[in-house]
């Protein structure tokens, strides 16, 4: 027998890790429903062609497909070997899968507001805390099966919504203490560009070539643009595009530049300069800036973009999303704006791992441990245990009875501070001993008063 394995681009969780993850989880959801926002679930599983065709060429390549039931089946063999082959081929085939992993959660949430408008209260914000699938290829940072956090606001054109995304990245990262850029452009913008590439068309092939400036580089970007059609000149341009740097209003004030005849350009540039204009972040940790590289190289994006990076540690963005005003229309659905933006709570973990952020307290769980010394004496630990829960402290009695030196070795290695002992000394006198393990100083509390010890003064 082989020995037992995860899939690739998957983990496990310690009890540490989950109690980490789960504090990342609370901070962000505190944020959302501080601005209002209201929890979804949608399933693990969509359709495949729900997904398909929504995230891009590269996009579709990463969806992970689900095999029908039912292939042992003699009377579709032919139809099951035609559509292997077809799959093989890089195809989609009913005949062997008809659903998908979900890719990420706006598809799913544009699909479930298509599928429920007419009883939504608009502008619909909601958030959703799931996990997702890529079949991509795992390294740091990257994983096949990852959670996101989204927010989304569907229902509504106003750029106030753009300032709450904003205010909402920074605020997250002021509780968890990380510094961050959030980094914004505009799709218009690349739209204006394609258009001066020779057409609008060209704008989906210039964002997914950009959007990989940071991986590749200028040079390869600028080969696969010329693979993709753009003529020399084309790629020079969008070169100097990429090269605009300096302050926000110097880079304003260069794509204004840029783009003064075109309307589409000019609206993109006026969007951004009210967000720049109107984002007061009451944190030190965020920076707001205007990132012309920033492409997204999601289809369905049509207005603003934000990507988050952490500063100071080499990692990719840890948060990223933007406006869309007519995803909901590929289910049916037009003209029905929306704006989101995405946590990775993953490389957030990361990041806070590398950079020690995570507080302290975020690791207990058991906050005292009973010594099991006896039958008399385990019964009344027991009931001074039970007591403590419906307090809201977290205990635990030893299962058996054994050497203290093993019951100390079980605290320490569960990180439990305090170790309560009862003896037979201590039951006759109606008091128990605890002990600190983290200071050594132990006290004697009566039964009656152990309820009101105070744990987290004494930590």
């Amino acid at each position: 027998m082989s020995k037992p394995s995860l899939p690739q681009g998957t983990r496990d969780f310690d009890a540490a890790t989950v109690r980490k993850r789960n504090y990342i989880f609370t901070t962000i959801k505190a944020v959302f429903e501080l601005y209002g926002f209201q929890p979804l679930e949608t399933p693990a599983m969509e359709n495949l062609e729900t997904l398909m065709g929504k995230y891009g060429e590269e996009g579709d390549k990463l969806i992970f497909k689900i095999l029908n039931n039912g292939l042992n089946n003699a009377e579709k063999a032919d139809k099951i070997k035609a559509g292997f082959e077809q799959v093989m081929e890089g195809r989609s085939s009913k005949d062997i899968t008809e659903r998908a992993l979900r890719y990420d959660l706006t598809i799913p949430f544009a699909r479930y507001v298509a599928m429920n408008y007419n009883q939504l209260t608009l502008p619909f914000k909601r958030y959703q805390l799931q996990p997702v699938w890529r079949a991509d290829r795992p390294q740091k940072g990257r994983y096949r099966e990852f959670y996101q956090c989204d927010a989304d606001i569907v229902g509504s054109r106003s750029l106030i919504n753009e300032l709450e995304l904003a205010a909402m990245y920074a605020a997250v990262f002021q509780k968890l203490g990380l510094p961050v850029e959030i980094r914004i452009n505009n799709r218009k913008i690349l739209t204006a560009l394609a258009v001066q590439c020779g057409g609008a068309e060209k704008m989906i092939d210039i964002a997914i070539a950009i959007d990989k400036l940071d991986k590749i580089g200028i040079d390869k970007v600028k080969e696969e643009l010329a693979e993709r059609g753009l003529s020399e000149k084309q790629v020079n341009l969008i070169q100097d595009f990429l090269e605009i740097n300096g302050t926000n209003e110097q880079k304003l004030a260069r794509l204004k530049s840029i783009f003064t005849d075109n309307p589409t350009g000019r609206e993109g540039i006026q969007e951004l300069e009210y967000i720049l204009l109107n984002s007061e972040f009451k944190t030190q940790n965020s920076t707001l800036v205007l990132d012309v590289t920033l492409a997204r190289g999601l289809n369905y994006y049509t207005g603003t973009i934000f990507e988050v990076k952490a500063t100071g540690v080499k990692i990719g963005s840890i948060g990223g999303g933007g406006r869309y005003d007519d995803l909901t229309g590929l289910f049916g659905v037009p003209n029905v704006p929306g704006v989101g933006i995405s946590f990775g709570v993953d490389r957030i973990y990361d990041v806070l791992t590398e950079l020690n952020l995570f507080p302290a307290d975020v690791y207990s769980g058991t906050r005292m441990l009973f010594f099991n010394l006896g039958t008399a004496e385990a019964t009344k630990a027991y009931e001074l245990m039970q007591g403590l829960r419906s307090e809201g402290i977290a205990c635990e009695l030893f299962y058996e009875t054994v050497k203290f030196d093993k019951q100390f070795k079980y605290a320490e290695k569960k990180g439990i501070p305090y170790v309560a002992i009862l003896g037979s000394q201590e039951l006759e006198a109606e008091t128990i001993i605890i002990k600190n393990l983290r200071s050594g100083v132990q006290e004697q509390v009566t039964f009656a008063g152990l309820r009101n010890y105070n744990f987290d003064e004494k930590a």
